[in-house]
């Protein structure tokens, strides 16, 4: 069996494992787990005595062949020495070596310390919480299943500034004008303001139950990045919506609109076709590409049925395939989302039940780094792993922001 062989039949069983795993079915994952070993054996084997004949072959060439195989400790080459596993790389960050991942595996699964020998002593956390640093490949795994799980984090900016420092964003668009045979231009200037990213502590707390310590290292980081990913993407949506800027990100609900960007309805006021276009109309032009309706999926569907005045319907529902429906209002996509209240025709205090706003002005920046420490529930015989994202998000321009507020009687 090749190489190439085997990375195909390996990478078949491993999505099929993931997606035992998703079901949480232990049992099958089990069963698919062993298949994976018994194909690693084999191609270690098959490798293993490929490489003893290769070196036999080349004693005279290369008398220190026969010498390397007894330091093998994985699949070798033709030459005699250690290659990486299946699907492993050695990267140049040494958090994605593959003994730091496999000693960050026995960390959270077993509560085996990490050799010190594996620490990278560079890297500095922010965090006063003791524990490991989760592989970056792994980090990064995360926040992308996190996207995918989500309905507002696909949509945002993402970034790996330096928590504490200045970073310049443009608040003007230059413009070009017309100017007369021999006359000047006006020269612009574009206004700079700074943004300051904190690091705020985002902490979630996840078992791993002692099952997962029997699991080989690709099926634990997928594991290990579903519960974490899913742990960590509503607290982080409901940040970027409503977040107060105090102890966690400022949300985009927390900014003031600009001047005749806030829409009102009345106590006695209701939804209605002439509401939105009021919403369409303060939206300024520039801003018209990428910007999105932003609601709670009853707060849309009280617009499903009406029309506008020529008949058609404001509100449609494309869909489509996998379960996911795509929503448009006034032909403007919608975030459907659970972090802003649903449209009441009474409420006790002004609410805004509704916005339009272009979601990549928000930046979400996390430290590249994510930390982990484990303790064991004496109770259940989990081991609990608290995973720690320091975080923090601000609105790098809030001119596309148009709210729509229900206010209160009397």
């Amino acid at each position: 069996m090749n190489r190439d062989t085997y990375l195909a039949k390996r990478e078949t069983l491993l999505n099929e494992a993931r997606a035992l795993i998703e079901q949480s079915d232990l049992t099958g994952y089990k069963a698919k787990k062993d298949e994976i070993e018994a194909l690693d054996r084999q191609f270690d084997e098959e490798a293993q005595a490929q490489a003893a004949l290769n070196a036999l072959e080349n004693r005279q060439q290369n008398p220190q062949a026969v010498q390397n195989l007894m330091n093998l400790g994985g699949p070798v080459g033709t030459t005699g020495q250690m290659q990486p596993g299946a699907g492993e790389q050695t990267p140049d960050d040494p958090l994605n070596s593959v003994e730091y991942r496999r000693a960050f595996m026995n960390y959270v699964a077993k509560g085996t310390a990490i050799p010190q020998n594996l620490m990278n002593q560079n890297q500095v956390t922010k965090s006063t919480d003791a524990g490991a640093l989760i592989p970056t490949i792994v980090v990064e795994k995360i926040i992308e299943k996190a996207k995918s799980l989500g309905t507002i984090l696909s949509l945002v900016t993402k970034t790996n500034f330096p928590g504490g420092v200045k970073i310049p964003v443009s608040q003007a668009r230059p413009t070009a004008t017309w100017v007369a045979e021999g006359a000047g231009s006006d020269k612009q200037k574009l206004s700079i303001q700074d943004v300051v990213f904190a690091y705020y502590k985002l902490r979630c707390a996840v078992a791993m139950t002692f099952e997962v310590a029997n699991l080989s290292l690709d099926i634990f980081e997928a594991h290990f990045i579903q519960v974490v990913s899913e742990a960590m993407v509503e607290a982080l949506e409901q940040a970027i919506i409503n977040g107060s800027g105090s102890g966690q990100p400022k949300g985009i609900l927390k900014e003031t609109p600009n001047e005749g960007q806030a829409i009102e309805v009345a106590a006695d006021g209701k939804l209605d076709y002439a509401l939105l276009c009021e919403a369409e109309g303060a939206l300024p032009e520039a801003y018209e590409p990428d910007s999105v309706w932003l609601m709670s999926k009853k707060t849309f569907m009280q617009f499903e049925g009406m029309v506008d005045a020529d008949g058609q319907p404001i509100a449609r529902t494309n869909y489509g395939l996998g379960g996911k429906p795509e929503r448009y209002l006034l032909g403007r996509p919608v975030a459907i989302n659970s972090y802003m209240p649903d449209y009441k025709p009474t409420v006790e205090a002004d609410t805004i039940f509704a916005a339009i706003f272009r979601m990549k002005d928000y930046d979400l920046n996390y430290a590249a780094q994510m930390v982990i420490k484990t303790y064991e529930d004496n109770d259940t015989d989990d081991t609990v792993t608290k995973a720690i994202l320091l975080a923090d998000g601000k609105v790098l321009d809030k001119s596309s922001l148009v709210t729509l507020t229900k206010k209160q009687a009397g």
